[in-house]
C-alpha cells in the first residue's frame, strides 16, 4: 500500500474531510479494541510500535533495542506478525530455508540479528519464544494489538511527518485516535528532525511520557562506496523519500529515484528492466536492505544481485544511556521471571 500524500499534510485536506465519517468509525473500533486486556506472557514483552501506518523507523528501532538487551546479557527474541508472508505461525524463522513469501521481508531481516518468531496469534508466538529460550520478547509492531500484554511500549515517530493530518484511516495515517493510543505508550522515539515530530514530543512530555531522540545512520563502508557516484535508487518501503534523502546525504547523485508501495513484491522482469535502464546510463543501482531481502528470493535475478547495492542503516539513540536505563528494568524483570 502507498499512503496518499494528503495523509501527511499538517492540516486535513478537502478529501480528508470527506472521509471523516468512515475514519471516525474505524477509529472508534480500533480504540475500543485497544482497551481489551491481553494475555500475560511468561517473559517480559517490549513492544516497538507506531501511531501511524507507513515508515517511521520501527524495524531499525527494534533491532537497536534488541542489541542493547543482548549486550546487557539477555536473550532477546523478536516476535512479529510476518506481514506479507503466507505462514500464520507460530514458527521460528529459518533464514536459510524461509522466503519473504513464507514469512515476510522484515522477519528475515530481524532473524539476521536475533532469533525471530512469526505468529499472527501473538500469545502463541510468545509461548514459542519462551520454549525456544527467550529471556525477553521484542515485539516488532503490535501497539494496537491488545492480545498480548506489554511490559514496555515504545512508539516510534518519524520527525518529518509525526501524526500526519491527525486523522484515522482512511482520512489520515493514524491506526487509532491518538487519545486512545497514549494510555498504552510508555515512551516515544522521535526519529529525525521536524516540527511534526517535535509537536508529538511536546504532547508526550505533557502526558508524562519519556521522549528519546534518535537518528538513522547509514553504514560507513556503504557511504564510502556511494560518495560521488551517480545512482539509480529504488525502494518499496513506507516512506521511500527518506531513503532517497539518506543517499543524498551520503554524497551520492540521484539520477533516478523510483518509488514502489511498501512491501512491494518485485518481479524478475521488473528488476531486469530497472537494471537495463541503469546500465544504459552507467548508473549504480542502490536499494534498501529490506527490499534487497525480497530480491534475494528471486531465483531468476540471482546472478544480477551483484549489480545492486543495499544500503544498511542503523538507529542511534541520542541518549543511549537513558534508553539502556529504561531497558534495564525489563532486564531485571526478565531475570526474576527466569
Amino acid at each position: 500500500m502507498r499512503a496518499p500524500a494528503f495523509w501527511w499534510r499538517p492540516h486535513p485536506s478537502p478529501v480528508a474531510h470527506l472521509l471523516r465519517a468512515p475514519a471516525s468509525v474505524y477509529g472508534a473500533i480500533a480504540g475500543r479494541r485497544m482497551r481489551q486486556r491481553g494475555v500475560r506472557a511468561a517473559r517480559p514483552v517490549v513492544c516497538i510500535g507506531n501511531f501511524t501506518v507507513g515508515g517511521s523507523g520501527k524495524t531499525p528501532a527494534a533491532l537497536a533495542v534488541a542489541a542493547m538487551l543482548g549486550e546487557a546479557g539477555e536473550q532477546p527474541f523478536f516476535l512479529t506478525r510476518g506481514y506479507g508472508g503466507r505462514l500464520a505461525g507460530p514458527v521460528r524463522v529459518d533464514a536459510a530455508s524461509h522466503t519473504p513469501g513464507d514469512v515476510g521481508d522484515e522477519p528475515l531481516l530481524l532473524a539476521r540479528a536475533f532469533p525471530t518468531v512469526v505468529s499472527r496469534d501473538r500469545p502463541a508466538g510468545a509461548a514459542l519464544c519462551t520454549r525456544e529460550g527467550a529471556s525477553v520478547i521484542v515485539m516488532d509492531d503490535g501497539l494496537q494489538n491488545p492480545s498480548l500484554a506489554k511490559d514496555l511500549t515504545l512508539a516510534v515517530v518519524d520527525g518529518a511527518t509525526g501524526a500526519g493530518n491527525g486523522l484515522c484511516i482512511p482520512a489520515g495515517p493514524l491506526r487509532a485516535p491518538l487519545a486512545s493510543q497514549w494510555p498504552h505508550v510508555d515512551a516515544v522515539v522521535i526519529v529525525g528532525d521536524g516540527e511534526p515530530g517535535a509537536t508529538l514530543a511536546r504532547e508526550a512530555e505533557e502526558r508524562g511520557k519519556a521522549v528519546f531522540a534518535a537518528h538513522l545512520e547509514p553504514d560507513p563502508s556503504a557511504v564510502a562506496r556511494l560518495r560521488g557516484r551517480r545512482v539509480f535508487a529504488f525502494a518499496g518501503i513506507g516512506r521511500p523519500e527518506k531513503f532517497f534523502a539518506t543517499l543524498r546525504e551520503c554524497g551520492a547523485t540521484l539520477v533516478h529515484a523510483r518509488s514502489f508501495p511498501d512491501h512491494h513484491p518485485f518481479g524478475a522482469g521488473e528488476i531486469r528492466s530497472l537494471l537495463e535502464e541503469a546500465q544504459a546510463e552507467n548508473l549504480d543501482v542502490v536499494t534498501t536492505e529490506k527490499d534487497f531481502v525480497r530480491l534475494a528470493a528471486l531465483a531468476d535475478v540471482a546472478t544480477s544481485l551483484a549489480r545492486i547495492t543495499a544500503l544498511p542503516v542503523r538507529l542511534v539513540f541520542d541518549d543511549e544511556a537513558g534508553m539502556r536505563s529504561m531497558l534495564s528494568r525489563i532486564g531485571a524483570a526478565a531475570l526474576a521471571a527466569g
